[in-house]
């Protein structure tokens, strides 16, 4: 009995693994292939016309696009599509600039503090040059003129202090401070009589006097700096660049590969529409891997299942002849 109950185990094991592989397959295939969410779709331009011609035999397809000086051409779409029953390759990409500028001589006055008139030290106060938007659109660099610096004082404050000077009085018949002048004038102040330093010479006397007074006058509080700084402005008064993407056409019959219809090109309704993109190419791989796993444990528990049966067979026989059943 243990021995049947063995076998019996195994084949239901194997019958589960059998049961449950197919889903897990399954998703082994289908992991990873989702596209990435949240990705931003290609930009996509759009023709403002298309134009047809036919010369020779061969068909010429044009599309025109007006885009800004801002735009980037490379947008434009240039690989080789299907339509109407032809195939159409790039032959050139034309470039027509509309864009109109106006230019013009700019000059704009800076003014600004400064704490010393050096000119050394006020030219490294300066920007060596200033991007200028006007109000009336033009914009543009400007650099400083250095030959049109002027410097003035911004302030003025009131300051005095005192000034002292010495006179020598040499001779004197007696130290006597009333032969000593009591004021003296210097550099247009007048000073007054501080002090005698006196100094005996034989009969006679040598006085040092020493004189103070008190000068006044104005200091600059700062400077006030000014340059000009100048150059040209310009501004964009038309800004219009048409490129035309030019196409020949082949029959799309005679060609080897189906390529997909043209992307850019503008239904019956009149309203452009992004083309779809084609769905990822599946792998494969884990498919046939799969099938080759579910085979090999099919096989398997078959045998099971039939060695199984054999079993039973031999065992009823063998009781039957020794009268056990």
């Amino acid at each position: 009995m243990k021995k049947h109950h063995r076998l019996f185990s195994l084949a239901s094991a194997l019958l589960l693994a059998l049961a449950a592989l197919p889903c897990t397959a399954l998703a082994a295939e289908t992991e990873g292939t989702e596209p990435a969410q949240g990705a931003p779709p290609p930009a996509v331009l759009y023709p403002a016309e298309v134009r047809a011609s036919e010369e020779n035999g061969m068909i010429r397809l044009e599309k025109v696009y007006y885009l800004s000086t801002r735009d980037d051409p490379a947008a434009i779409p240039t690989g080789d599509f299907d339509r109407e029953g032809r195939h159409y390759t790039l032959l050139d990409v034309l470039k027509n600039d509309l864009s109109e500028t106006d230019a013009k001589d700019y000059i704009e006055v800076v003014t600004l503090d400064s704490s010393t008139k050096d000119m050394a030290e006020i030219i490294k106060m300066l920007e060596p040059e200033r991007e200028i938007a006007t109000e009336d659109g033009y914009t543009g660099i400007l650099k400083p003129d250095y030959t049109k610096i002027t410097v003035e004082a911004a302030g003025y404050k009131n300051n005095s202090w005192t000034v002292s000077a010495t006179r020598t009085y040499p001779n004197l018949s007696d130290a006597d401070a009333s032969l000593i002048p009591k004021t003296i004038t210097d550099s247009g102040r007048t000073l007054t009589l501080a002090g005698v330093d006196w100094q005996e010479a034989g009969e006679f006397y040598n006085a040092i006097a020493s004189y103070t007074g008190t000068a006044s006058g104005r200091s600059v509080t700062g400077y006030t700096v000014s340059v000009e700084y100048s150059g040209e402005v310009t501004k964009t008064s038309r800004d219009t660049v048409i490129y035309t993407a030019v196409f020949s056409a082949e029959n799309a019959s005679h060609g080897e590969t189906h390529l997909d219809p043209d992307p850019t090109a503008i239904p019956e309704g009149g309203e452009p529409q992004q083309t779809q993109p084609p769905e990822p190419a599946q792998d494969s791989g884990g498919s046939v891997a799969g099938k080759i796993v579910v085979t090999a444990l099919a096989g398997i528990a078959a045998l099971a299942i039939i060695g199984y049966g054999g079993w039973r067979g031999y065992k009823f026989i063998r009781d039957k002849k020794r009268g056990y059943v």
